[in-house]
């Protein structure tokens, strides 16, 4: 697995550097398609509190899977640990959705709605532009996706029945709405 770091307003240091890349590279030992690891360092000068400057992000890329985790802390090292239990926990989470068999005779969406119990509800605010290289996937992967990326209140996706661009959105009573779009 190929691990890229790129620093903003800090300096990286050889034995930072070291670290990241030995904890990080352990990770293809949880899923072994992975291909690309990036860490993102950076420190936040204008953080209201110290505790909140040092921010870690990794984002993790393999065949059908990308996940991305990010925490933020008062010492980097620390920030890096805490991002790393994140991306293990969803690691682990995309594993036995993928791998495990049931085996007790429930359903996917018994399955599903419990996970949907378990998770947080979390308030996202959008802080930046992004693009997003949309990959065709059915409805039930776009739900998988949207929850392993902890995307709490949408996911933009290429319905690979369709081939158009659909938004996957939870509704205020919790549960999941589809917009399917449309040419004028």
């Amino acid at each position: 697995m190929e691990v890229v770091i790129n620093v903003r307003n800090m300096e990286l240091t050889e034995r930072l550097q070291e670290y990241v890349e030995k904890r990080v590279s352990r990770l293809d030992r949880y899923l072994d398609v992975l291909d690309e690891a990036i860490v993102d360092l950076r420190f936040v000068e204008t953080a209201r509190s110290a505790a909140d400057r040092q921010v870690a992000q990794l984002t993790v890329r393999g065949k059908s899977v990308l996940l991305r985790a990010e925490h933020r802390a008062e010492d980097i090292y620390p920030a890096v640990d805490s991002v790393l239990e994140k991306i293990e926990r969803q690691i682990e989470r995309y594993k036995g959705r993928r791998w495990r068999s049931r085996g007790d005779g429930r359903s996917m969406g018994e399955l599903l709605a419990r996970d949907e119990q378990e998770s947080e509800e979390a308030g996202w605010k959008i802080a930046r532009r992004k693009r997003h290289q949309l990959q065709p996937m059915s409805e039930s992967e776009a739900i998988e996706q949207m929850r392993l990326l902890e995307h709490e209140d949408f996911f933009i996706f290429l319905n690979e029945a369709s081939n158009q661009v659909n938004v996957l959105y939870r509704r205020r009573d919790g549960t999941l709405g589809l917009i399917e779009s449309e040419i004028a």
